[in-house]
């Protein structure tokens, strides 16, 4: 009995000596530099320094007979195709592609007398093989690992940056709202024109948070380049408050070298995003010009889109056009294009929409391009959606057999999300025309 009396002391005792051991640790920890930074994520910090690590593994694989394209609308700013197969028989027309991405980002942060201090470092490799009816090609969209930024900051309400990085030229607010977007818009990577001036590279910038929502920058960009591209002067007001997002960008090209050329070039790009209620409306301008010795060219792209929600239903309507001068004064024809879309959640987990978009080529004489679809979006489960499209993409007035008119096309994607920044999905496109591919994705983040 008194052994045992004995050790439950002991057990007591010890326990009772521990936690004022704690106790007093507790008093002497300081808070982790992470914390008093606000930094969060995967972090590693040292006395003075918060070491932020995030990155990114994205994998895509296609197989099928693709590699031929049809003219759908040749817009100012490029054409609209689809695909169509090849006919090489005995020859193989098997196309596919595999392209891995990966990406890792390092950020180093300390306190200043000017705010946070920071380093930034990015990583970034695209392992690309392409091939076409067998045969590997060359797709300039690979390359190897290389420091795709690495810039210093400093800062809190104004920043100075400087070093390798992206560019401060805001061109968002700019993307239609209906489901199948617009032919123009898809052109320039889903809005309008920015423009010819070379951004990002190296740079200087410096923006400073002016209030009410209100952003001021200016930068120098493109230092890195040489011969009459390199130097870009870019100044950005941004504002964002009440529901309102909105921007204007300016750019000046070819500054450096002090000489007139046709690589002294500008861009304007504004955009507006209001929401009010169930209602949302967005504007877009891109305009711009380059220097030519027989007249100066230019162009301008303006969008308008718009959508409303009642209840169930959604609808959306879009229009774009384009037009500008050539180099030597000529003047170019003016293209135009409207789209729209209806959508309806008809049951829980369950979504159609219906839409098309319309492209007139201001050409005389040059067919105009469409396309009508129809969307189901299905949430299987929690983590596993289905989609499914049937459509048409045509020319009118349809141009005389055997020339192309139409081609009708079916395509499906099942996608998974299960957790922790992974995701998955396997789809197939089938054409009229022969033409068919099928896709798997993967990916998965960490931060």
């Amino acid at each position: 009995m008194k052994l045992k009396s004995l050790i439950l002391g002991s057990v007591a005792a010890a326990g009772l000596s521990t936690a004022g051991f704690a106790a007093d640790l507790g008093v002497l920890t300081s808070l982790d530099v992470c914390d008093e930074l606000g930094l969060s994520g995967l972090t590693i910090s040292s006395d003075t320094n918060c070491l932020q690590i995030s990155g990114k593994v994205t994998y895509e694989f296609n197989w099928g007979n693709y590699d031929g394209k049809q003219a759908i609308a040749s817009t100012q700013f490029g054409v609209r195709n689809i695909d169509v197969p090849s006919a090489l028989a005995p020859a193989s027309d098997n196309d596919w592609a595999s392209k891995v991405e990966t990406w890792l980002k390092f950020v180093g942060t300390a306190s200043s007398d000017f705010g946070p201090a920071s380093t930034t470092i990015v990583l970034r490799q695209r392992d690309y093989t392409k091939v076409e009816n067998a045969i590997v090609g060359v797709d300039g969209d690979a390359h190897g690992l290389r420091f795709q930024e690495a810039w210093v900051s400093v800062g809190d309400s104004t920043v100075l940056a400087a070093g390798k990085k992206g560019s401060i030229f805001n061109d968002g607010d700019d993307e239609p709202f209906n489901f199948t977007g617009l032919f123009i818009s898809s052109a320039v990577d889903a809005g309008v024109s920015k423009g010819a001036p070379k951004t990002g590279g190296h740079v200087i910038q410096l923006w400073s948070n002016v209030g009410e929502g209100l952003i001021a920058k200016i930068g120098l960009e493109a230092l890195d380049l040489t011969g009459s591209t390199a130097g870009t002067l870019v100044g950005v007001l941004d504002y964002s408050g009440s529901g309102i997002t909105a921007h204007i960008s300016g750019a000046v090209g070819g500054l450096l070298d002090g000489v007139q050329t046709t690589d002294d070039n500008y861009a304007i790009h504004a955009g507006f995003t209001g929401t009010f209620d169930q209602f949302k409306l967005r504007a877009a301008l891109g305009a711009g010009g380059a220097y030519a010795p027989g007249g100066n060219s230019s162009y301008w792209n303006a969008l308008v889109t718009g959508e409303a929600k009642f209840d169930m239903f959604k609808v959306a309507l879009s229009g774009e056009a384009s037009g500008g001068v050539a180099a030597g004064g000529a003047a170019l024809d003016t293209d135009y294009g409207f789209g729209a879309s209806v959508g309806a959640t008809v049951a829980d987990g369950i979504e159609i929409n219906l839409g098309g978009r319309y492209f007139n080529d201001g050409t005389p004489g040059v067919a105009d391009g469409y396309q009508i679809a129809a969307q189901l979006i299905a949430s299987l489960t929690e983590t596993v959606k289905l989609t499914g499209e049937i459509g048409v993409y045509g020319l009118t007035p349809a141009p005389a057999a055997p020339a192309f008119s139409s081609d009708f096309y079916g395509k499906a994607e099942l996608a998974w999300t299960p957790g922790g920044g992974f995701s998955s999905s396997v789809g197939a496109t089938v054409q009229q025309n022969g033409a068919y591919k099928v896709t798997f994705k993967a990916a998965k983040a960490f931060q």
